[in-house]
């Protein structure tokens, strides 16, 4: 589980191979904390659409074609963001449209708009993977305060800033530590890329099954930051615990690169020969 090359970007901080933006985060937090409050942005109603989407690999023989014209639109109605849980099969395509949403991956053909305007190639959303990324020769302190010091914030307002995000992921105590396994634990480790991620305050977080590799305990409490960092933005969550999805304001069930089925835990489950269910029955937890 450990990682110590980047693999997100920007709006956030790092990326693949060591660039200084790919980084994503979800956090856990401590109890009477919350995180930094947010002014609602009232841009447009739109906040991610994805138009006529396609997605062939064309070095399989035969090619692989993942999403043919997939459309996708994501509207803030009541502009205090929105809780998406995307569903499905292993290998129907969720990991590939959130990699389009973050800026981490480019369609064959169609285009990706956040906010009304088109993605650019040096556009970045924050992800947060599996595997939490740290940079081990740094303090945890210098990795959360990482993305503002690479955009040219001065140190002591970064690590001003940093500090605050520590403590609302409740690792208070361990900013000075080296941010390397086994001086802190998976949890603790995935909680600083959390902190990371957000402490630009992005609109939108991307978490691509953020706590599926930890242990209960640790996922509990990267859960608890994640719920208050949650609040007032959009995000896009693959999870893999029922008692996550079924608090999504909206579930967008996937198959063969296809949307089958599409609302509320309540809606789905009531349609009993709907993927949804069969698939809350088969692999999920409470």
């Amino acid at each position: 589980m450990k990682r110590n090359i980047f693999q997100k970007k920007d709006d956030s901080e790092i990326t693949e191979p060591v660039q200084a933006d790919q980084v994503a985060g979800t956090v856990a937090g401590e109890s009477g904390i919350t995180a930094p409050a947010r002014e609602p942005v009232s841009v447009s109603t739109d906040i991610i659409n994805l138009v006529n989407i396609n997605q062939v690999y064309s070095d399989h023989i035969p090619p692989n074609i993942v999403f043919k014209d997939f459309n996708l639109d994501i509207k803030d109605i009541k502009n205090q963001g929105q809780f998406i849980t995307l569903m499905g099969k292993s290998g129907c395509g969720k990991s590939t449209l959130l990699r389009y949403i973050s800026g981490l991956q480019v369609p064959t053909s169609g285009d990706v708009y956040i906010y009304g305007k088109k993605r650019t190639d040096k556009d970045r959303i924050p992800m947060v993977f599996q595997q939490y990324t740290s940079f081990e020769w740094k303090t945890v302190l210098q990795n959360v305060a990482l993305p503002l010091i690479l955009k040219g914030t001065a140190k002591e307002e970064a690590n001003e800033k940093a500090m605050e995000m520590i403590k609302i992921v409740g690792l208070a105590g361990h900013e000075n530590k080296w941010a390397k396994y086994p001086i802190l634990s998976g949890g603790q480790l995935q909680r600083v890329a959390i902190a990371r991620a957000v402490l630009r305050d992005p609109r939108i977080l991307i978490l691509d099954e953020a706590t599926s590799s930890l242990d209960s305990e640790s996922e509990r409490l990267v859960q608890e930051a994640l719920d208050k960092l949650m609040r007032g933005r959009t995000s896009l969550v693959i999870a893999h615990r029922l008692s996550t999805v079924r608090n999504a304001d909206r579930i967008i069930v996937l198959n063969n690169g296809v949307i089958v089925e599409q609302g509320t835990h309540n809606e789905l489950i009531a349609n009993n020969n709907g993927l949804y269910k069969s698939l809350t029955q088969l692999q999920f937890t409470t």
